[in-house]
């Protein structure tokens, strides 16, 4: 049930016949006319743009045509009023009886409330973390990983089929950084003084790694060239790191459905045949680049290149694959990494990057675009950094990591529920500060809190109704009077349950999950303030002494937010608290 969208075919059938009676001509297209909350809910429960958006085409006057339809909307038994607002916007006003009727459904669908087919099993690709496997997990990755898990979460329940994955950057110079590391590791296992140079990584963690080589290989390696373990240390480098990142990942609540190993596109044939792909359709050519903007690089100079034009998929510039001397660009397997997504069948792409991949967005577009001939949208949602506080101060590098705060840091000292509930507290390209102190703080400010609080409310009434020999039981809820359900601080939490189907929508069509953790805030809010209401007016309290069936209304109410918090929560990965300690 999506009451929106249930008014808003109400408008359009009432539109329809305004044109029957010749009030309007026909043939007008009606797919931008909305029904949405007002943005001042004093100006009503709904509002439409009808009549401003065909006016023009209908070569009427606005306030002509909202007038005419105001008096066929006002006719139906949900509505209780129609207005006439500025140049020609509708406010609506529905009956209570539209507002008890969510509440039911609510109950009635349970955790399906808010469900939805709108991804028709559109098959979807959500790639995020991606992470080079070089060590553990960072706060950065940390925000990647819950945005990316809460998107692919939100696309499921909005009847999407979605892959969750992970691309290991394995083929690069840095995992032979990586096993240089761990030889260093090794070496210092087996009793020896060993210094880590520069553009190494010195971290802890990568201590117990070169003490299993070590016991796995014993002195073999010693004193030997590095042509002779390098191969064999960094596949066992970059497994072990792989083994820690899941680790971290699962410590958070992520679990990904593939792990697409880089390092298996060269060598096969893989990248040639992307760029074969793109070569028959004309888009692969030898050139020279135009010198960057700016200020000249000192060791610029012009060369031919071979080049992708990726200007004609909408790139500012056309990007190199493949360097002077014959090697791959970092753009080459990347390229050939997307048009294998294509070629198993994903409908949409959604890649999941960090703030320094910025400059990566159009050409991946483009590449995308040109591989599938337009058939394919790609999404490219950039995360942007997390500020760490604690007692006032920058939280501090880790230790065990060497240069960063990992996930497994922020995990120890909040959890993961905090972890991921306030990780999506702002929206994916905007700065996040994550201060340690204020999100275990019991406060409104907490958003976190504010919204386990209003869940763990509930279920203290239905505790307290069940001491009370009052029947709370999901059979008893839905059987309950609803008609009693009246005043406005009640319905005005039957409003914000009615808007949450519509939410879900808007949400998984623009691919921003941290409009669920808003949205539960905005309900927790009205609960809270109705709860607290009942501090000063006794009818308002969910449990009525001596009147059974006006109690199980109101915690037939308070179920209703249950349900909706429990679904919201789902989607964001945080589990629902049944008591506050």
């Amino acid at each position: 049930m999506n009451l929106f969208a249930d008014i808003r075919l109400l408008v359009l059938e009432s539109l329809d016949a305004m044109v029957t009676k010749g009030a309007l001509p026909g043939g007008l297209a009606m797919a931008n006319v909305t029904v949405e909350p007002p943005r001042d809910a004093a100006h009503g429960d709904m509002a439409t743009n009808a009549a401003m958006v065909l006016a023009k085409p209908a070569g009427m006057k606005p306030r002509d045509i909202a007038a005419a339809l105001a008096d066929i909307l006002a006719a139906d038994p949900r509505v209780i009023s129609v207005e006439v607002a500025g140049p020609g916007f509708l406010n609506l006003r529905l009956a209570p009886a539209v507002w008890q009727g969510v509440l039911g459904q609510v109950l009635q669908s349970g955790p399906g409330y808010g469900r939805s087919d709108m991804g028709a099993g559109q098959k979807v690709n959500v790639e995020f973390v991606s992470a080079n496997p070089t060590g553990p997990l960072h706060v950065g990755h940390t925000r990647g990983a819950v945005f990316g898990d809460a998107l692919a979460s939100l696309l499921d329940y909005s009847g999407h089929d979605v892959t969750r994955e992970y691309y290991i950057n394995d083929g690069g110079a840095q995992v032979d950084v990586l096993a240089r590391s761990v030889y260093l590791r090794y070496l210092e296992a087996l009793g020896q003084e060993v210094a880590f140079p520069d553009g190494t990584y010195p971290g802890d963690y990568l201590v117990p790694v070169g003490a299993a080589l070590a016991k796995e290989k014993g002195d073999a390696w010693v004193d030997q060239p590095e042509d002779v373990w390098l191969a064999e240390v960094r596949t066992y480098s970059t497994d072990a790191m792989m083994d820690l990142i899941r680790a971290d990942l699962a410590s958070l609540g992520v679990h990904m459905d593939v792990f697409f190993s880089e390092k298996s596109l060269y060598g096969t044939g893989r990248i040639e045949a992307a760029l074969a792909d793109l070569e028959n359709k004309g888009l692969i050519y030898e050139g020279v680049l135009e010198p960057p903007k700016g200020k000249m690089p000192d060791d610029w100079e012009p060369r031919e290149q071979t080049l992708f034009k990726s200007t004609a998929h909408g790139d500012d510039v056309d990007r190199p694959v493949k360097k002077s001397d014959g090697g791959w660009t970092y753009f080459a397997p990347d390229i050939a990494y997307h048009f294998d997504k294509i070629t198993r069948g994903f409908d949409a792409l959604i890649d999941v990057l960090g703030a320094d991949h910025g400059g990566y967005v159009k050409r991946m577009k483009a590449a995308v675009s040109a591989l599938s001939d337009g058939a394919v949208p790609l999404d490219i949602k950039l995360t942007q950094l997390v500020k760490l506080w604690k007692d006032g101060q920058p939280f501090k590098m880790s230790k065990r990591a060497g240069t960063f705060v990992t996930l497994r840091d922020v995990i120890d000292l909040v959890g993961p529920d905090v972890t991921r509930f306030v990780m999506l507290t702002r929206k994916n390209d905007a700065s996040l500060d994550f201060d340690f102190d204020k999100v275990l703080e019991q406060s409104r400010d907490n958003p976190v809190f504010y919204v386990q609080y209003a869940h763990a409310r509930v279920m203290s009434v239905l505790r307290r109704a069940a001491e009370a020999g009052i029947a709370a039981d999901a059979a008893a809820l839905k059987g309950a009077d609803l008609g009693l359900i009246t005043h406005e601080s009640e319905l005005t939490v039957a409003r914000k349950l009615a808007e949450w189907p519509r939410l879900v929508e808007i949400a998984a069509r623009t691919n921003e999950p941290h409009r669920v953790a808003f949205y539960l805030y905005e309900l927790a809010g009205d609960f809270h303030a109705l709860w607290n209401r009942g501090n000063d007016l006794p009818e308002l309290r969910f449990l009525q002494p001596d009147d059974v069936a006006t109690s199980q209304a109101k915690m037939a109410l308070a179920s209703a937010v249950c349900v909706v918090i429990s679904s919201g929560l789902g989607i964001l990965g945080v589990t629902p608290v049944q008591e506050m300690r």
